[in-house]
Formats: C-alpha cells, sequence, structure tokens
C-alpha cells in the first residue's frame, strides 16, 4: 500500500471506477478534506496533482487533457485522471 495519503487516495478512488473512467483532481483533495469546512479541500489540490505526477511518472496512472493522456511534467489547466491499462 502506498504511504503517500494523497496518492493513496486517488488510487483507491479510481480503484472503485469502472474501467477507463476518469476523476478530476478535485475528487481526490475533496475525499482528503473529509469533513473540513466546504472549501478547506482547495489546499489539498496541489498536494493531489504533485502526487498525480509522481503515479503518472510510475506509469500507475494517466494525466488526460481533453481526453488525451499527456506527459506528467506538462501539468497544467483543466486535467482528469485515470489508471493505466495495466493498473485495471
Amino acid at each position: 500500500m502506498n504511504s503517500n495519503p494523497a496518492e493513496q487516495t486517488i488510487l483507491e478512488i479510481l480503484a472503485t471506477r469502472g474501467k477507463h473512467q476518469s476523476i478530476s483532481p478535485t475528487d481526490a483533495a475533496k475525499a482528503l478534506a473529509g469533513n473540513l469546512s466546504d472549501e478547506s479541500w482547495r489546499r489539498f489540490l496541489a498536494p493531489v496533482k504533485q502526487a498525480a505526477q509522481r503515479l503518472a511518472r510510475a506509469g500507475q496512472i494517466e494525466i488526460l487533457r481533453k481526453g488525451k493522456p499527456i506527459d506528467p511534467e506538462q501539468l497544467h489547466g483543466v486535467i482528469r485522471l485515470r489508471l493505466t491499462s495495466s493498473e485495471e
């Protein structure tokens, strides 16, 4: 099991989704925030995006922009996350 809470949360949420389904980094940030105040999830967004980059570099997930995989180093704009084919 992954020891990084953001990475673990991303992988757990994706594991519950159907094949080829994606999530927003916001989904993981809100899950990490739990029952904190309404806007508190925003402080988790940067760590979630950093975790997504690490997972993408490791080949565990893909980062998508407009439905197409992108290089994890080109992380900007609206993105989604999904498991790679080998992780499904």
